[in-house]
């Protein structure tokens, strides 16, 4: 059965379609309106092995606040949707990132209890047309419209382009662990016999 998700999201902010497949092969096309959001998507996609199509316009006359949060609300949800009844993923998932001098740990429990945390700080405002601001405010929106336990850590980088890229494929590694078939797991990862 394809894993595979169509979520459509239309506020009077954003309007955003997405598609993604689970077990791709890493190919995107993403239309944002945030240049340096593309780029995070892209690779994500590329070091998770997932396949995603994501157009989204938004009040970017505003900021860039709603549709970098609407982008992350959607792929939550485009996540567990694709996911379906969890029966045999392998459930957890990480991975520690280098990117130059930037080293990033993810990991992730697609447990069905939203959860967030990230230990990260940075030295500018911006990257290229994103706010830094707005990485806190992704990432919280993937884990509760996802349902998922997801800490992001810092342990090194000076560079915030690179701390932030290592943060969107850590997080893609860490994602196609969890989401990956445990071939042992005959139902769901869970001693209670369900995850949500």
């Amino acid at each position: 059965m394809e894993r595979k998700a169509m979520i459509e999201r239309k506020t009077k902010e954003t309007e955003i379609t997405m598609t993604l497949k689970l077990d791709g092969m890493g190919k995107s096309e993403v239309k944002t309106g945030v240049g340096f959001l593309d780029h995070m998507f892209t690779g994500f996609a590329k070091h998770g092995y997932f396949d995603l199509e994501l157009k989204a316009s938004g009040d970017l006359e505003v900021d860039a606040h709603h549709t970098v949060e609407d982008c992350g609300i959607v792929l939550g949800n485009a996540i567990s949707k694709a996911l379906g009844d969890k029966k045999g993923i392998s459930r957890y998932g990480y991975f520690v990132l280098p990117m130059d001098e930037a080293l990033v740990l993810c990991s992730i429990d697609l447990c069905g209890r939203p959860y967030f945390s990230m230990d990260a700080s940075f030295k500018g405002d911006f990257v290229g047309d994103m706010d830094t601001q707005l990485v806190k405010e992704f990432f919280y929106a993937v884990s509760y419209s996802g349902a998922m336990n997801l800490h992001i850590k810092v342990l090194a980088g000076d560079n915030d382009h690179h701390i932030i890229e290592a943060m969107f494929k850590a997080f893609g590694k860490a994602l196609d662990m969890a989401t990956a078939i445990e071939p042992r797991c005959m139902d769901v990862p869970s001693t209670k016999g369900s995850l949500a």
